[in-house]
Order: structure tokens, then sequence, then C-alpha cells
């Protein structure tokens, strides 16, 4: 399969063979501080049709993310090498990311909310509403360093 990154054919079924990978590209220089030279793009799926908001679990050495069209969430796991359903369905869940305790946050366009997965699978409803509308269609989201949580909610 041929794909193309930053102007570079890359056949993703063959390795690379020098560094810096050739498919990173650096747009603005203040940023090639940030350049790690041994780091390379790699395709870990193929399988969705709208790929948002990757989350790194460190601690379980897996990817989650959400493919919006699909209603599920998948899960590559570093140990298998395998992508699997993490949740499906997942409200269109959009963008992801983790709390100071380590819980996935999300947000969830079908049922226009923001929620947060507890350890033993649980939903929990973070918000729904503001000032006693409900939200529009909540799509990224961040952890602010002191725990707040932020996130976007455009009115498409």
């Amino acid at each position: 399969m041929m794909n193309k990154i930053s102007n570079v054919d890359r056949k993703w079924d063959q390795g690379i063979t020098r560094y810096p990978d050739p498919a990173i590209e650096i747009v603005d220089q203040r940023f090639a501080k940030y350049l790690i030279g041994n780091a390379m793009v790699e395709q870990l799926w193929t399988g969705a049709r709208w790929s948002e908001g990757p989350v790194w679990f460190g601690d379980t050495r897996c990817l989650i993310w959400s493919d919006i069209p699909n209603n599920r969430m998948m899960r590559w796991t570093e140990e298998t090498n395998q992508v699997t359903v993490f949740r499906q369905p997942a409200n269109n869940s959009n963008g992801n990311t983790r709390d100071k305790q380590g819980r996935l946050i999300t947000c969830e366009h079908l049922t226009r909310r923001v929620t947060r997965t507890e350890y033993d699978g649980r939903i929990t409803v973070l918000m729904d509403s503001f000032e006693g509308k409900p939200l529009n269609a909540p799509n990224d989201v961040v952890v602010h360093p002191d725990g707040h949580i932020w996130f976007t909610d455009p009115g498409y």
C-alpha cells in the first residue's frame, strides 16, 4: 500500500531505513527542538472511517481513539500489536483524554455530553448541559494541571 505523508511516498509494509523519518515534517522551525531523532511515523491500523481523539495509556501500554461514524472506540495494545473494539456503541465519541487519576474523559456527540469512564468500566456523566440548556456537540477535551476539565462545544 502506498501512502503520502508530508509529500513522502511510503510503503507501510516496509520498515524505515533512515532517521529522522522523512515523513516527519517541521513546518515551523520553532518546533525543531522537539523533534526526536529516532521517532518515526507508524501506521497501526486501517479499519476506521474517521479517527479522532487518540489518548495514550502508558500504564497499560495501549492507545484508545474514537472512530466516530462507526460509533465505536478502538484500542491498540502494544504488547499484542492488536486493535480491538474498546466500546461500541460509543455515542459517536470524539475527543478523549485522561484525568489526573488516569480515568478516560470523553466528549460524546450523540448524547451531547462529557463522560468519565471509571476504573470498573462504568460511565459517569460529567456534564450534559450549561445554564439549563443541552450541550451542542462536545468535541475536544483536555485536563488542566489543576484538574479542571476544558472542552470545546461548537454549535455546528
